[in-house]
Formats: structure tokens, C-alpha cells, sequence
């Protein structure tokens, strides 16, 4: 891959690629919230109508969907989506739907006498959702979160079937007019990963913030636990907390 192709293509694209995952990921949080909040509700019809949208998005195709909106929607009603729009919204919608499973399961795991307390401190209902049973599953949230918006980067390469200029898409076009297959692949391969360790490193710090919140105590980073043998974690707590070995 020559630096032109690089600068006026590549770069480009893992700019268009960050974008199209952190607004994906920003709809499919306010879905997953909006569907999984209704999928716990008391009114039968509600949960309903969101079991129904989760049953047809988890059914349903991303990349069809994508495709649909793009081509067939502005046949269809006259309204055109901009192809990077349509990826978002595409995106947005089918990993909303696989993150209300989330936010249901993480709710109903809050324990009974939580809602319990609410009650008898006389809290609505949006009441108890916000100041007890949000708080508490909030951080339970976070590594499924995590693995989704993994995924989600990764999907978002399905926008260069409708001529989105991703990096999937400049990774292509540098192969055609490289003719070298493997430095186009390999630095996509490569970018790809780099985005995913950066976004992992901020779901686990936003997971740790979460757990002290609500007073639970984060977890200590992996390299440390391998390197403490079985029973010298808490000497090793104490000799920081003493000031070390100095």
C-alpha cells in the first residue's frame, strides 16, 4: 500500500469506522434501554409490543436490514436514507435489540427485596428504577455491554456494501489499485484490533467506576493476579497501604 493510498483512503475510512461505531453504539444503548425497560413492564401490552421488536430484530439480518434501507425504503416511501445512515441506524437497531436482553436479565437479577424497600418507601415505579434497581445492575451491565459493542465494531464492515467508505471499503480499494493483498488485509486486521483493545480498556475502567459506586470492590487488573501468589494479595494491600517496602 503506497502512502497516498494510505492517507487518502485508509486514515479516512478509521475515521468514518470510529464513527460509525460510537453513534451505532449511542442508538443501540437508548434502544436497548427504551426496549428493556418495557420488557419488564406490569402493563402486558408493552411488553408486548418490545418482545415483539426483539424477536423480529434478533431475527432479522443486519446486513439485510442495511440493504433495505438503503434501496428499498426510498422506493418504498419516497425518503432516502444517506448510505452511512443507513449502516447507523441498521446497526443501532439489531444490537439494541440483543442489548435489551441485557438490560432485562440484569434488572430481574436485582434481589426482590431491593423493589421491596422501594416499595415500602413509597417510590414509583420510575422512582425505584432509578435510585435502586438502575444503580444496582448497571454494573452487571457493562461486561455484556462490552462484548457487544466489540461486535458492533466489527459489523459496522457491512457498510462498505453500500459504498460507505469504512476501512473495510479503503482496505479494498488499496488492494485494487495496489494489486498487494496482503499489506491492504493485514493493516486492516491490525486496526481493527487496535480499536477493539482501545474500546476494552474503556468499558473495563467505566466497569470499575460502576463497581465502586455502588460500593462493590473492583477487580484487581489480570497481570497482578498472576504474579500474587494464593493468599499474598492481602499482604501485598497491606505493604501500599503501609507506604511499600519504604
Amino acid at each position: 500500500m503506497t502512502s497516498a493510498l494510505f492517507t487518502s483512503w485508509f486514515l479516512p475510512g478509521v475515521w468514518i469506522t470510529i464513527q460509525i461505531t460510537l453513534l451505532s453504539a449511542l442508538l443501540a444503548l437508548v434502544v436497548a434501554f427504551v426496549v428493556g425497560l418495557a420488557r419488564t413492564s406490569e402493563v402486558w401490552i408493552v411488553r408486548f409490543v418490545a418482545g415483539c421488536y426483539f424477536e423480529v430484530f434478533r431475527g432479522t439480518s443486519a446486513l439485510v436490514l442495511m440493504l433495505w434501507l438503503a434501496f428499498a425504503f426510498p422506493l418504498m416511501f419516497g425518503w432516502q436514507f444517506v448510505p452511512m445512515a443507513s449502516g447507523i441506524v441498521a446497526l443501532g437497531l439489531t444490537y439494541g435489540a440483543y442489548g435489551s436482553e441485557i438490560v432485562r436479565g440484569a434488572l430481574q437479577a436485582v434481589p426482590p427485596a431491593q423493589r421491596e424497600a422501594g416499595i415500602a418507601l413509597s417510590f414509583t415505579k420510575m422512582q425505584r428504577l432509578r435510585k435502586i434497581e438502575i444503580p444496582q445492575a448497571w454494573p452487571e451491565m457493562i461486561p455484556p455491554f462490552n462484548n457487544l459493542l466489540i461486535e458492533l465494531l466489527k459489523g459496522t464492515a457491512l457498510v462498505s456494501t453500500i459504498a460507505v467508505a469504512d476501512m473495510t471499503f479503503a482496505a479494498n480499494i488499496s488492494r485494487l489499485a495496489s494489486n498487494e493483498s496482503a499489506p491492504a488485509y493485514t493493516l486492516l486486521l491490525l486496526s481493527y484490533f487496535v480499536i477493539a483493545f482501545v474500546l476494552t480498556r474503556g468499558m473495563r475502567l467505566l466497569e470499575r467506576r460502576a463497581k465502586a459506586g455502588v460500593g462493590q470492590k473492583p477487580e484487581s487488573s489480570g497481570w497482578l493476579r498472576r504474579r500474587l501468589k494464593p493468599g499474598a494479595a492481602n499482604d501485598f494491600a497491606r505493604s501500599q497501604g503501609a507506604g511499600g517496602l519504604g
